[in-house]
């Protein structure tokens, strides 16, 4: 008998507690550093502790990815269930999650590990898929596949205040930090493959928001559902604002609002907001 699938994941999903209840999904924690002092997402820290801290904090925060040995101890605890295990992370280019993620499967060389990089974020969106598969009956090929397809079906915009914490991180290059922070141009940022890419230059923070939903009318044919999410840190009134656009014009299945926690926050700052969102039409 093919043994019942469990979803794996990590704390850059940022998925609703009541999510994580009713499906049993396993998230193994980032974490954020302040110093000398480090902090499991989601477990030591709350979003609101670690925005006190990052406004009294003289240098900005780092992350780092779990180690092994916390994915050792998820899948060893599963796998003893008889679980097939369905795993998948933060994109390899963005953290060393996914490594870690890949070491502990080695460990278990009998067990059905799928390890998959999601090269993006809006991330919880697909583990809810991969969950609600899972819960369906489905076993671990079928749910890989229709992961994947997703994967490269789905869009990810997003605007930020400032772009000195990408900077800092390495995330996109300094001459175009340098020349937004000194024009006041509001990015419009693709996130693909793993990577930033700049898909516009906006004067002020409205326009780069009007700019973001004509980007999504162009990735959605005429009457075609989508599922999303609205993401924001510290930009609540902002997101909310989205959200009810979003669904004026486009026809929702299902859209989320998440405020991004302290390891996506600490490369992107306050003030982030983006939409992440795949059509059902997945011809292409």
């Amino acid at each position: 008998m093919t043994p019942k699938v469990k979803i794996v994941t990590d704390s850059t999903a940022y998925l609703l507690p009541e999510t994580i209840a009713r499906y049993d999904i396993r998230v193994v924690p980032l974490k954020v550093i302040f110093g000398t002092e480090d902090f499991a997402e989601g477990v030591d820290i709350t979003n609101e502790e670690f925005y006190q801290r990052l406004a009294k904090s003289r240098a900005l925060p780092t992350s780092s990815q779990p180690p092994v040995s916390d994915f050792i101890q998820v899948y060893g605890e599963l796998t003893q269930l008889g679980y097939a295990i369905f795993s998948i992370h933060i994109s390899g280019k963005l953290s060393g999650t996914v490594n870690s993620a890949m070491v502990a499967r080695a460990a278990f060389p009998q067990a059905q590990i799928e390890v998959v990089d999601w090269l993006s974020m809006g991330m919880g969106l697909l583990v809810l898929d991969a969950a609600r598969a899972a819960e369906e009956g489905q076993e671990l090929p079928e749910i890989k596949a229709t992961i994947k397809r997703l994967i490269a079906n789905m869009n990810i915009f997003g605007t930020l205040d400032t772009l000195k914490y990408l900077q800092k991180g390495g995330r996109i290059g300094a001459a175009k930090a340098l020349i937004s922070s000194v024009l006041k141009i509001k990015p419009v940022l693709a996130l693909k493959d793993g990577e930033v890419k700049v898909l516009a230059k906006m004067r002020n923070r409205n326009k780069a928001i009007e700019c973001m939903l004509k980007l999504m009318a162009q990735r959605v044919a005429e009457n075609t559902t989508i599922h999303g999410a609205v993401v924001h840190s510290r930009a609540l009134e902002e997101a909310v604002a989205l959200e009810k656009e979003v669904r004026v014009r486009f026809n929702c299945a299902e859209l989320y609002l998440v405020e991004l926690g302290p390891v996506f926050a600490t490369h992107t700052g306050p003030g982030t907001l983006g939409l992440a969102f795949y059509s059902e039409d997945l011809s292409e």
